[in-house]
């Protein structure tokens, strides 16, 4: 075989990436529902690669095979788009990525690119481990970052054990999140970045993003926004001016609950007093080139693909579980029973005000049933119940609909005590500081009629009206079998 040269492969990925450039461009002019559907994946790469396939293949291939050593060179030294081990980058996951960056900027001019991780977790590490490395000159120098308290637990673990405890880097934490003096009076000029999330997991806080964005920015850090709970179909924090988006892909988007995964979508020369200027340049491409080609905490092509498929009925999904949300907050905080309930559209909510002013349904100015635009706040809420922690666990194990699970964003209604799931090991005083009291149930709506969603609710908040119920769980229904059995 004759060599071509690697001038060959260089002109050729030049040529290719100048055609995907200009497809990105023309996907960016279409709806928000179009580009959930196609992403960046074209007829064109369909006919001219993947045997006419309508949907995304999925490449379950470790590795890329390449024509020639030039070919190698030069797709190994980064030189040209390559997937040369899926680790690193894969086909299908690439599909996946492309639609993220798309959705998380949509309606704005900002460029931004995307990486995909295997797990929420993993989404987080990657955002905010390039910003955590000693200083060159003064490794000795403390560094630090600003986020809040009212997080998703298996983050506040990460921030304060992971990083805090293990590694020695200060979380200065806020708690309140709308108190834009007390994140001021946190910034140092030691400080790497802002963090928050909103709306939060199970609490529901929320703060003003703009003046978040404008502080960090005027002390030169960038601001990380977990927006897992709401998703691009209800609040974009880049095209605000956000440096970074997470999504805990393994919830919402992928509501199926068939698969675990991440992703990181950073703008474009972020903001950051790192001094770093590959990293600031592009984040996500030097995440996945660097430090995530090292680690490996990178996203599997068959839980890409699950993603996908659950991402093109993302803004009509979100729309119908923010409705039901809506009405089983409102009959929720009737009930007799029922001591607070935490919803962001209840008018009777402190932080309603400031949510209205972000959580917008996407596109809905455009569609043909409102014509306007309409808030919607999500599918995630919580309810403290009266008679404290005891009278929580027995209206939770009296529900027979709603699914008992650590779990969100499914397509089915599910709930939890995150005092003693998923904010147990951050101990007594971080749920204080995170403000879950132990008779809080978050409770996430699915796509069921909300009227049987309530009336589960309801007679399961009846036990505490000393009223009998009929269990439906495996072990009392004719022909089931219990957890037990299927242990052994």
């Amino acid at each position: 075989m004759d060599s071509k040269g690697i001038n060959h492969y260089l002109e050729a990925a030049g040529r290719s990436a100048e055609w995907h450039r200009d497809h990105i461009q023309r996907m960016k002019k279409c709806r928000f529902d179009t580009i959930a559907v196609h992403g960046v994946y074209s007829m064109q790469e369909a006919l001219d690669f993947n045997q006419g396939s309508i949907i995304e293949p999925v490449y379950m291939s470790t590795s890329q095979a390449y024509r020639d050593s030039d070919e190698m060179e030069a797709a190994l030294g980064y030189q040209i788009p390559t997937w040369c081990y899926s680790r690193i980058a894969n086909p299908t996951i690439y599909y996946f990525e492309g639609v993220m960056a798309l959705l998380e900027t949509y309606g704005s001019d900002v460029d931004a690119s995307c990486i995909a991780t295997s797990s929420g977790m993993a989404a987080i590490q990657t955002a905010v481990d390039p910003f955590l490395l000693p200083y060159p000159e003064n490794p000795s120098r403390p560094i630090n970052f600003v986020a809040t308290t009212k997080i998703y637990g298996g983050t506040f673990q990460q921030f304060a054990v992971r990083k805090d405890q293990e590694r020695l880097i200060e979380w200065r934490k806020v708690v309140d999140s709308n108190d834009i003096n007390e994140w001021e009076k946190l910034i140092d000029k030691n400080t790497r970045f802002l963090y928050g999330e909103m709306p939060s997991n199970p609490g529901q806080a929320f703060f003003d993003l703009e003046r978040v964005i404008e502080l960090g920015h005027k002390h030169n850090i960038p601001v990380i926004i977990d927006s897992t709970v709401a998703t691009p179909a209800l609040m974009r924090p880049l095209a605000m001016g956000a440096d970074i988006v997470v999504q805990s892909v393994s919830k919402t988007l992928m509501t199926s609950g068939f698969g675990i995964g991440g992703a990181v979508i950073a703008r474009k020369n972020l903001t950051s007093n790192v001094d770093n200027p590959e990293m600031k340049a592009d984040f996500c491409m030097y995440a996945k080139q660097l430090p995530n080609r090292d680690n490996g905490p990178n996203l599997s092509p068959m839980n890409a693909i699950l993603a996908l498929n659950d991402i093109r009925t993302l803004r009509s999904r979100i729309d119908l579980q923010s409705c039901s949300t809506m009405t089983v907050a409102k009959f929720l905080a009737q009930h007799k029973h029922v001591e607070k309930v935490e919803y962001l559209g209840l008018e009777s909510h402190p932080l309603h005000k400031v949510a209205s002013k972000y959580l917008w349904l996407v596109d809905s100015e455009h569609d043909e049933q409102y014509g306007k635009k309409v808030n919607r706040y999500g599918h995630l809420m919580s309810f403290n119940v009266k008679g404290g922690a005891q009278a929580a666990r027995d209206v939770f194990d009296a529900m027979q609909r709603i699914w008992r699970a650590t779990d969100l964003g499914r397509i089915k209604s599910v709930a939890t005590i995150p005092a003693i799931s998923t904010h147990s090991q951050q101990g007594e005083e971080g749920r204080k500081l995170a403000e879950i009291p132990p008779n809080l149930i978050r409770l996430c709506v699915g796509a069921e009629h909300p009227d049987d969603i309530i009336a589960d609710l309801e007679q399961a908040l009846s036990v505490l009206d000393g009223k009998k119920i009929i269990s439906t769980s495996p072990e009392f229904s004719a022909g089931g079998a219990s957890s037990a059995t299927l242990k052994r």
